[in-house]
């Protein structure tokens, strides 16, 4: 009886750190020196995108405002399809920036 009990806290101890490292993998957020990311002028923080190479910039235009942004309203991060299994900053910007409608 000891035994059924051990796994079932085993097996539950298994399956919550399973569970915690596939939320964990979940939240890498994009570097701005990850090759997509530098080919998109992506930075975490928008403001310091380089407005000569990217004339698209606007001040407040932010990834929080694009129609690519996943994350929810008031977020900090949130995924963008541009990045595959990686989160963006909700104050980052890139040019493929497209204001929410």
């Amino acid at each position: 009886m000891s035994n059924r009990r051990e796994f079932i806290v085993q097996f539950s101890l298994g399956t919550s750190a399973l569970l915690a490292s596939q939320a964990f993998a979940a939240d890498a957020m994009v570097a701005d020196t990850d090759p997509q990311a530098a080919a998109l002028g992506y930075k975490s923080d928008g403001t310091k995108t380089d407005k000569t190479k990217f004339p698209k910039y606007a001040a407040g235009q932010q990834c929080g405002s694009c129609a690519l942004f996943q994350g929810k309203a008031g977020d900090k991060a949130g995924a963008c399809p541009l990045f595959a299994g990686k989160q963006v900053s909700a104050n980052g910007w890139c040019s493929a920036y497209a204001k929410k409608a």
